[in-house]
This record gives structure tokens, C-alpha cells and sequence, in this order.
């Protein structure tokens, strides 16, 4: 798995930190952005102190005890709009922006390229690979859902964090967990981080 992952400034960092948790258990690279207001949000929701993108992935892994994960992460600067990411002569398969903001939204359709995350979406888009992102926003306005809806037609995939119930969750992480294996299947990647729907365990 060769894997963009940026985290624009929309509340759920619980989504992303889980999807991180689950990511280091696979083999492959992931190149990690963070704008500033995606940590500022990180920080207050999940209670810490991280300030920069590194500090962020050693928060999680302190958090869950992993060590020598077979995934490597490789960060690179938000505001650096010519990394190698910024460049469709560098190949990556996938790219997911966990969560994503109205704001990253809206530039992504617009085709503005103001900073790495937009960038790197931008050339996702235009290389036909796969671009998922995961607003957590609620409801939505009809430029929210306008957006939405010519990046679907643009080749995005929009899956809004909406976790699903029929698993009998316990926990915020299970419900978190939710979203990551949804994310994993539309990368064609199978982590049964939650029970699969079986209509037998759920008769009367």
C-alpha cells in the first residue's frame, strides 16, 4: 500500500487516530499531512498537547503501545506545495483526507491548490486514482451538498462519518472502527475491524 493521508481541520480526530492505529498494523508507506487546524482540533478533542505532525503519530503510538510497525509513515509539510506528493510523477495508490472539512471540500472542487492536502487531492483526481473523503459535518448546506456531489462526479468517493449500529457497539472506538474498515475496503484492503452483517444473528 503506497497511501496520502491528510487530516484537514473538521472534528473527528477519533477517526483518524483509529485509522492510523489500524494502518500501522499493515505493510506499506503512508505520507501524513496535517494542517495547522487539524491539530489544533486533535488537540482539544482527544486531550493532549501534540503541535506538529510527528508529534501526533508518537501520541498514538505511545497511546497503543506499537512498536515496529511494519507501515512506515512519512510526513510532509502542509504548506510545502512542492513535495514530491505535489507531482503526479510520483506514484501513490491512494489518497484519504480523515477528517475533512467543508472548507478542503470546497477547494478540492474548485481545483484550488493553496496547500499540500489540496494539492495532492488535485493530483489524485487528475490521475484517476482513488480519492476518499470523510466529512464529519452535520447537516449539510446546499453548497455543502453541491460540493459533494460534482466531487463525486469529478471521481472522489464521499463517505461522511456516519457509523453504522447493526455491530452492537460498546465504545467510541468501535464506532471509529467503523468508519476506518469502511475506508479500507473502498482501498481494497480487508481488516475485519468490526463483525460483517449477518441477518442470523439478528432474528427475533
Amino acid at each position: 500500500m503506497k497511501l496520502v493521508l491528510g487530516m484537514a481541520g473538521a472534528s473527528g480526530s477519533i477517526y483518524a487516530e483509529r485509522f492510523i492505529k489500524a494502518l500501522s498494523t499493515i505493510e506499506g508507506t503512508t505520507y501524513l499531512i496535517c494542517s495547522p487546524a487539524s491539530l489544533r482540533v486533535f488537540r482539544e478533542e482527544m486531550n493532549c498537547t501534540v503541535s506538529s505532525a510527528s508529534e501526533l503519530l508518537e501520541f498514538i503510538v505511545t497511546k497503543y503501545k506499537i512498536h515496529n510497525p511494519p507501515h512506515q509513515f512519512q510526513i510532509r509539510n502542509f504548506l510545502d506545495i512542492g513535495a514530491d506528493i505535489a507531482s503526479g510523477s510520483n506514484s501513490w495508490k491512494s489518497m484519504v483526507v480523515l477528517p475533512c472539512s467543508m472548507k478542503t471540500i470546497a477547494a478540492i472542487n474548485a481545483g484550488l491548490t493553496e496547500n499540500l492536502i489540496e494539492r495532492a487531492a488535485d493530483v489524485t483526481l487528475k490521475e484517476r486514482r482513488t480519492l476518499v473523503l470523510v466529512p464529519r459535518e452535520a447537516p449539510y448546506n446546499r453548497i455543502h451538498l453541491k460540493n459533494m456531489l460534482e466531487l463525486h462526479d469529478a471521481g472522489g468517493t464521499i463517505l461522511p462519518a456516519s457509523p453504522g449500529f447493526y455491530q452492537m457497539p460498546k465504545t467510541l472506538d468501535d464506532l471509529a472502527d467503523f468508519i476506518s474498515e469502511r475506508i479500507f475496503r473502498l482501498l481494497g484492503v480487508e481488516l475485519d475491524l468490526y463483525p460483517r452483517w449477518n441477518p442470523r444473528n439478528h432474528e427475533e
